[in-house]
């Protein structure tokens, strides 16, 4: 059984979260000031047993010089709010590239892979705050935790704001800035036993101004990113961008079970977003990225080369290569196919092989 892409898994099983290693790096070489309260593995002090529920880290960065380091592409454990006080800061978010200024806001969900830096960062000072509401996929339901007091209709409103969109870039209000700064103000405090009260109350009034700041920039509200097919699109891109998903055991039973769907659903939408079964789609997606391989990696002998991408053996990989391809491993890494011509990899999507 393959250990599942932990975008679709949840944290408790084998969820695979950031763990702001080089931001922690940066603060203990003393690169930047970093306070932050934290449960689990983030930097920061942490905070006490029975508060702020779901608050996986909450903090700020302060860097007054130009960093060596970035942020690479990762996702969270829960919705990730990010204000940019001052400075700029380089920012990407799936496909788009953003330069962020002061006065930006970011809002990324759990599924949403993102970068900090391009590639390193700035000197800045960036607010953050990441908050589990129990969901790894679009399309389950969230749960925001009992210390949060905006009333149930402003709750369902918000909730309905930030499911049915992934714009990940804002510009917030004046009223937004001065509250991450109040929210900074009191994490420092906190170290030195101020009472969580109010960080607490500045955290509510940070939800309400975001709702208000949504509100008033008339949101455009898209369902279909809250479905169950949604899941499936992200999963399947996911395996294509990622080599060391691909390198994974995958079963079309395991493959459902990661996107919390039935077989048979699964495979429906599957056949619908690329026009082959699960395990076509793998098997494409291993070959062509054998044939990258082939290509950039001269030395690397074929077998290798074979299990890295996640085919069980030299021989099988071979028989799907040349099906593929026309011709064998070793003949396209030479440039040659049987036929003579030049050997190039097309798009996965607009070709098939059969798994076997």
């Amino acid at each position: 059984m393959p250990k599942p892409i932990p975008i679709y898994t949840d944290h408790d099983e084998q969820y695979r979260a950031d763990s702001c290693g080089p931001l922690a790096a940066a603060a203990a070489h003393r690169d930047l000031v970093l306070k932050a309260v934290r449960r689990g593995h983030y930097p920061g002090i942490p905070l006490p047993e029975g508060t702020l529920a779901g608050v996986k880290m909450a903090g700020f960065w302060d860097a007054r010089i130009d960093q060596g380091w970035g942020l690479s592409w990762h996702r969270n454990e829960g919705i990730e709010f990010c204000l940019l006080e001052t400075g700029k800061l380089g920012f990407s978010a799936g496909e788009q590239d953003y330069e962020l200024k002061a006065g930006d806001m970011t809002i990324t969900r759990p599924w949403q892979l993102h970068h900090v830096g391009t590639p390193n960062n700035t000197a800045s000072r960036l607010h953050w705050l990441i908050l589990d509401v129990g969901v790894r996929r679009p399309d389950q339901a969230w749960k925001w935790p009992s210390w949060i007091l905006l009333s149930s209709p402003d709750i369902e409103e918000l909730t309905n704001m930030l499911r049915l969109n992934e714009q990940p870039v804002w510009r917030a209000t004046p009223e937004l800035r001065r509250c991450f700064q109040e929210i900074g103000h009191e994490i420092e405090s906190h170290g030195a036993g101020s009472s969580i009260s109010r960080l607490t109350l500045r955290l509510n009034e940070m939800f309400l101004l975001i709702l208000e700041m949504l509100r008033t920039r008339r949101v455009a509200l898209d369902k279909s990113l809250t479905t169950a097919r949604r899941t499936v699109q992200l999963f399947v891109e996911d395996l294509r961008a990622h080599p060391e998903h691909l390198a994974m055991e995958w079963t079309a039973a395991s493959m459902a079970k990661a996107c919390g769907l039935g077989l048979t659903q699964f495979t429906h939408h599957v056949k619908c977003l690329v026009n082959m079964s699960p395990m076509h789609y793998v098997a494409n997606c291993r070959v062509e990225l054998a044939a990258q391989y082939l290509k950039s990696r001269p030395d690397e002998g074929i077998t290798d080369i074979a299990l890295d991408c996640g085919f069980s053996s030299s021989q099988y990989f071979a028989t799907v290569f040349s099906r593929r391809f026309g011709c064998a491993p070793r003949e396209f890494r030479s440039g040659l196919d049987r036929c003579g011509h030049k050997s190039r990899p097309t798009n996965v999507q607009n070709s098939s092989v059969e798994a076997i």
